[in-house]
């Protein structure tokens, strides 16, 4: 099978700063893969060189087989990019808005419409379908940018922080659309600050810290090798067992 990722001794430098350091990296077809590190690690440079937005200094990086500089078109046409910023035309509608996103990856516009309305509803938005993206609330503005990484019906799906800063609410109905979106066949990228959302949504998870893989396990293997959590067990039933104070 082939692999919807795969790099191999990749490189990114920018001047004195190494934000690519070596890294190896395959996530297979249909997976839900987290990566996992703190800010500066290189996850960003990753996602980026993997959607063309910069070049890499040396190694190879493919999707679905198709090297992302030499293959450029069949690799991008393949990734739906949802990422933490709002890189989003604000002068438009979000459905026309969908609609150019369409076209330019060939879409006829015949068909645009109805992709566009159909991820609108996906997202839980439709009824902003006529609304400019900067008149909608934070959250609303989360799902848009997500319906924008699924109007092409990627192969795979990169989510660069998709819950920061968003309420817990919204996080949970982020989960359960991204987890059927993968139980359907959609390979998932996430990148993420929270292990919580990592050992909820992925099969395996790789640490990037300093541009290399410190190590890929999955969510269950890197919890037991922390020592941070702890296991109550009480005694008696919930009923009779004594009043802790926690809330004084």
């Amino acid at each position: 099978m082939t692999a919807a990722i795969r790099v191999e001794d990749l490189h990114k430098r920018y001047d004195d700063v190494q934000a690519l350091d070596g890294v190896d990296l395959t996530v297979p077809e249909g997976s839900f893969f987290g990566l996992l590190g703190p800010n500066g690690a290189g996850k960003t440079t990753f996602i980026n060189v993997l959607v063309g937005l910069v070049r890499r200094s040396g190694g190879t990086a493919e999707v679905f087989g198709h090297d992302v500089e030499d293959d450029y078109r069949e690799a991008r046409d393949a990734i739906g990019l949802a990422p933490q910023e709002f890189n989003v035309d604000r002068f438009f509608p979000i459905r026309e808005v969908l609609e150019h996103k369409a076209g330019y990856h060939g879409i006829p516009r015949s068909e645009a419409r109805e992709r566009a309305d159909e991820v609108l509803e996906r997202v839980g938005i439709y009824e902003k379908r006529n609304t400019r993206f900067d008149w909608l609330s934070g959250g609303m503005k989360r799902r848009f940018v997500l319906a924008r990484a699924l109007i092409t019906d990627p192969d795979l799906l990169i989510l660069d922080e998709p819950t920061a800063g968003v309420d817990v609410q919204l996080r949970h109905d982020l989960w359960e659309l991204i987890t059927d979106l993968n139980e359907s066949g959609t390979t998932v990228l996430l990148t993420t600050h929270y292990i919580e959302e990592a050992e909820r949504l992925c099969d395996e998870v790789a640490i990037l810290d300093s541009g290399s893989v410190v190590t890929v396990a999955s969510p269950e293997e890197l919890m037991a090798r922390g020592p941070d959590r702890i296991t109550v067990t009480l005694r008696d039933a919930p009923a009779t067992a004594p009043d802790l104070g926690l809330d004084d």
